[in-house]
Formats: C-alpha cells, sequence, structure tokens
C-alpha cells in the first residue's frame, strides 16, 4: 500500500567507526530500485577491495515491501540482518547501507559482530541525516503574463516549491501539492489569481521536507 510519505537518507555520505581496532566504514545512498542498490553495492566494493567483508541491507518501496542483505562471509546472522533491523526500525525506506570491514586482529563474538554492525549503521544515519520526502499530485497553473510574476512570488511566499516555469501564450508554473491541499490550493489560486488561473493535475511525485539529525 502507499503511503503519503517516507523518510529516507538526506543523501550519499560515509561514517567510519572502530570496535576492538576492527574498521567498520558504513556507506549510506537513497536508491530508487534494486537495481541501484546493487548497482552501490558493486561500487562500494571496487572502492574499497581491501576490506575482509562488505556487508548489506537496503529497503525499498514506501511500505518496505522489498527487503535484502547479505553478510558476505561473517557468520550467518551478525552482520547484514543487524543492519537491516536499524534500517526498518528507524522506518528508513528506499535507502541502501554497505558496512565495509578491515579485520583489526581480535575477533568480537556474534553478539558483538550484531551490535557492530547495527551500530555503524545507526551511527551513520544520526550523523548523515535524514529527509521525509511527502506525496504531491503534479499540478500545472496556467495564467496569463501580466499576473505571472506576482503569482509565482505569491506561491513560493506560501511555501509552495517551483517547479518549472513555461513561457508560451499563456504561462505555465508547474509544482506539486500535497493530495489532501488539492481543494485549499484551489480556493487560494482563485482569490490570488482573481479567478483567472487555471489548474490541470497531472501525476505523482515525492518531494522533499527538510533533513533531519537526531540530537
Amino acid at each position: 500500500m502507499q503511503q503519503d510519505q517516507y523518510v529516507t537518507v538526506a543523501s550519499e555520505g560515509v561514517h567510519e567507526t572502530e570496535v576492538n581496532r576492527s574498521r567498520f566504514r558504513c556507506a549510506l545512498a537513497p536508491v530508487a530500485d534494486e537495481e541501484q542498490a546493487q548497482a552501490f553495492l558493486a561500487r562500494v566494493r571496487r572502492q574499497h577491495p581491501t576490506a575482509s567483508h562488505h556487508c548489506w541491507a537496503y529497503v525499498l518501496g514506501t511500505d518496505a515491501a522489498i527487503q535484502r542483505s547479505g553478510d558476505d562471509g561473517e557468520p550467518g546472522g551478525t552482520a547484514g540482518a543487524p543492519m537491516l533491523q536499524m534500517l526498518t526500525r528507524r522506518e528508513i525506506r528506499y535507502a541502501a547501507a554497505v558496512v565495509s570491514r578491515w579485520f583489526g586482529g581480535t575477533k568480537l563474538g556474534a553478539g558483538g559482530l550484531i551490535r557492530a554492525y547495527s551500530g555503524a549503521v545507526g551511527e551513520a544515519l544520526d550523523t548523515l541525516g535524514t529527509v521525509t520526502r511527502r506525496r504531491h499530485r503534479l499540478v500545472t497553473v496556467t495564467v496569463d503574463h501580466q499576473r505571472a510574476g506576482r503569482l509565482e512570488n505569491d506561491l513560493r511566499a506560501a511555501g509552495r516549491t517551483v517547479r518549472e516555469v513555461r513561457y508560451d501564450a499563456l504561462v505555465a508554473i508547474d509544482l506539486g501539492v500535497p493530495e489532501t491541499e488539492l481543494d485549499a490550493f484551489r480556493s487560494w489560486l482563485a482569490d490570488a489569481s482573481a479567478g483567472t488561473a487555471s489548474v490541470t493535475l497531472g501525476g505523482e511525485a515525492y518531494e522533499s521536507g527538510g533533513t533531519h539529525h537526531r540530537a
């Protein structure tokens, strides 16, 4: 079932931790599908060929319908699964995590590995931040040239994200509006344009809100 919003990683990034002389480098990236997730994993492997392991996990779908993970040679269930649990516990979607480990000479045991791999993902999420994406209906507002400039300014002042402005016989302003706000938006637009602007509804897209960092 499609959700009205989801949380994902703010951007691709890396955070590194150390546990008993073993290095754990967590790379996070937003991904749209399994192909992107696997490509991200392959890129990390190429960039760090000296790592002992490249364990991974990803979650796709606003409802987390697709969940995959891999231990890459670590004891079964001690790496990929804890990483995946951290992503799902934080309700992260459309994201991939790859933790590369350089063995430091001290065995951590099953419990130590679970804490190290899940902790690496958790700390990376805290450091790199997350972003909420809300489902919007794409709309095109059409208005005459005389009112276009002021209307565009009013839209921005009202907190709307203008995606594109196209000039032809009339001016077309593309933006996204949350589905639940469409009726209110139509009323606002009628007042702002003295009834001269028209609205055409398009498809749907997810728009980003602000970036969140845990305290």
